[in-house]
């Protein structure tokens, strides 16, 4: 990358620069960026998911720089993070990505360009708009945003009410090429959000996927619609969902119940204030045994939660470890309560007895990232301080499949970082006095280790 370039991206800090510098500034024909290649998609044959190992697949290389196009951005990624989607992307699971990089390709010019032998990752990222392609008013080169991941344009009519009934909806750096785990991103104009101004870069690049993902699970009416006083089984309470969750519910004056692994994770949430835990390695719970789902541990589990809430079962369950939990979920929901479901990272088919959803008038409702305006919405509770960071710790761009590594074995909590131009961590803050104003709440969600 040309010097100058790198020097601007360095001081990127403070007062923003001169549109007309930065665009005039020359990028460079090739970058480093985290990829995935098509002659790879046979590596792990015959394997089972868990015997996959992402850093044999998920490597940094030079590659070109994306084509702009029209109401498009190249963003600089100072930072970006790792989700569950990368580790499928690295595993070629539950399809290789290329199929979706295909089915892109066949549909347009604009489309083609992403159909490529090789696949750029990454769905998170924070940085500065580089080039602004035509029909783009909105951001100029130099702004500091945050990217979220839904890739939309809203040509057909299914979409207009909520963007993620689109039928071409997809997710940036998963169904797309070109993510932010690289020197230099393409992503459409109304993915951008402006980058909360007391955080760093890895900060910023460690919220969107995963927040706006909660948000719309609980939030928003699309999905659970949450209520003041609402009873909310969180599962995974300090995971990169289940984090923010915990913070959503206790803002919207939602009643979380937290499951988490360990007494250490337990602990951490009582010091940020939390009051209803369920450790389930201490009480032991098996909600499956010799292949087969246990209801004496799904009524065993109930009756505990009804212990914690005063005799009340969950409005809410914000579901999402799947296959493992599943059954438990729509047994303990109370009767005419809502179960919310996303990413079935334990497994996608699940089992449950119908008669506790169909008799006891309960719902399953699917919900899968977040529209515009949901992400938007999720960025400004960032920016008043009312949602925070929950990164546990960052790794340089050229060991992100060691990251990739750590998620597909669940030895991480929180959210990991990547620095892609960023030169160290900690970079990128703009408002000192605010970020002063919320370090005791910022400090306390980064330990969730």
């Amino acid at each position: 990358m040309d010097q100058r370039l790198r020097d601007l991206l360095a001081a990127a800090t403070a007062p923003a620069p001169d549109p007309a510098e930065v665009a005039g500034l020359p990028l460079p024909e090739s970058m480093r960026a985290a990829v995935v290649r098509r002659g790879d998609v046979e590596m792990f044959q015959g394997l089972a998911a868990k015997d996959k190992d992402p850093r044999a697949s998920l490597r940094v290389e030079q590659v070109p720089l994306p084509p702009l196009g029209p109401n498009e951005c190249l963003v600089a990624p100072m930072a970006s993070a790792l989700n569950f989607n990368t580790v499928w992307t690295a595993l070629f699971e539950p399809v290789p990505t290329f199929t979706f990089l295909r089915k892109l390709g066949r549909e347009s010019d604009l489309g083609r360009r992403h159909d490529l032998d090789h696949h750029i990752v990454g769905s998170d990222a924070s940085g500065v708009v580089l080039r602004v392609g035509p029909g783009v008013s909105r951001w100029r080169p130099g702004d500091r945003v945050t990217v979220h991941c839904n890739d939309v344009d809203l040509e057909g009519p299914e979409g207009h009410d909520d963007s993620m009934l689109d039928t071409h909806q997809r997710i940036w750096g998963f169904e797309t090429n070109f993510g932010g785990l690289a020197e230099i991103s393409l992503v459409k104009a109304n993915q951008l959000m402006p980058m909360p101004t007391h955080l760093d870069w890895e900060e910023a690049a460690s919220l969107s996927l995963t927040l706006a993902t909660a948000y719309r699970m609980l939030v928003s009416p699309n999905a659970g619609a949450m209520r003041q006083g609402d009873v909310v089984l969180v599962w995974g309470a300090t995971g990169g969902l289940g984090g923010f969750a915990v913070q959503l519910v206790r803002n919207g004056g939602g009643i979380p119940v937290c499951v988490v692994s360990s007494a250490d994770k337990a602990e951490l949430l009582r010091s940020l204030g939390v009051e209803r835990i369920i450790d389930r390695s201490a009480e032991g719970y098996e909600f499956w045994a010799d292949g087969q789902p246990q209801p004496a541990e799904w009524r065993r589990f109930g009756s505990r939660i009804r212990e914690l809430t005063g005799g009340e079962d969950p409005d809410l369950v914000f579901e999402h470890p799947g296959r493992a939990t599943f059954g438990a979920s729509v047994y303990v929901a109370k009767r005419g309560g809502t179960v919310v479901t996303c990413a079935s990272t334990s497994g996608y088919t699940h089992e449950y007895d119908n008669r506790y959803l169909w008799m006891q008038l309960k719902r399953v409702v699917g919900s899968h990232f977040a529209n515009y305006r949901e992400a938007w919405q999720a960025n400004r509770l960032v920016s008043l301080g009312m949602i925070h960071p929950i990164l546990t710790r960052t790794y340089p761009l050229a060991e992100v499949a060691e990251a990739a590594y750590a998620i597909h074995c669940n030895a991480h909590t929180g959210k990991l970082g990547v620095l892609v131009n960023a030169e160290r961590e900690g970079l990128g803050i703009v408002d000192s006095e605010k970020r002063e104003r919320f370090a005791e709440q910022l400090s306390g969600w980064r330990q969730l280790v």
